[in-house]
């Protein structure tokens, strides 16, 4: 592959920038493996990963019921995950944060690792 073959999300990380440069900046991935992909990431052991990335679904229109919460590293880790077409490209929004002590799951019940 070449580099032309990742045109579509590069063009789509470019329009970002332009369109959205005053968003939280994610960290960004895109690879030859699904090429038509753009993955925006926060990661953050507060919550303001979670803000960042609700302020890029609304800012992608991405409807709020197309996110999927869970956690993991046995309820630890809070996950959010949310996809939606830009400029022809799959983005892929991911968020990572801690979850409270206090509203941990015990292992091995609900909310544990997934």
């Amino acid at each position: 592959m070449t580099l032309d073959d990742l045109a579509v999300p590069l063009r789509a990380l470019r329009l970002l920038a332009v369109d959205f440069g005053h968003l939280p900046a994610p960290d960004v991935d895109v690879s030859l493996l699904y090429p038509e992909q753009l993955r925006l990431a926060f990661h953050d052991t507060s919550c303001e990963s979670l803000a960042a990335f609700e302020e890029w679904r609304t800012a992608l229109q991405i409807a709020p019921d197309a996110v999927d919460s869970h956690t993991q590293s046995d309820g630890q880790t809070l996950v959010l995950k949310a996809e939606g077409p830009f400029a022809g490209a799959v983005v892929m929004l991911t968020a990572y944060a801690d979850v409270p002590v206090n509203d941990r799951a015990p292992a091995g019940q609900a909310g544990g690792a997934q």
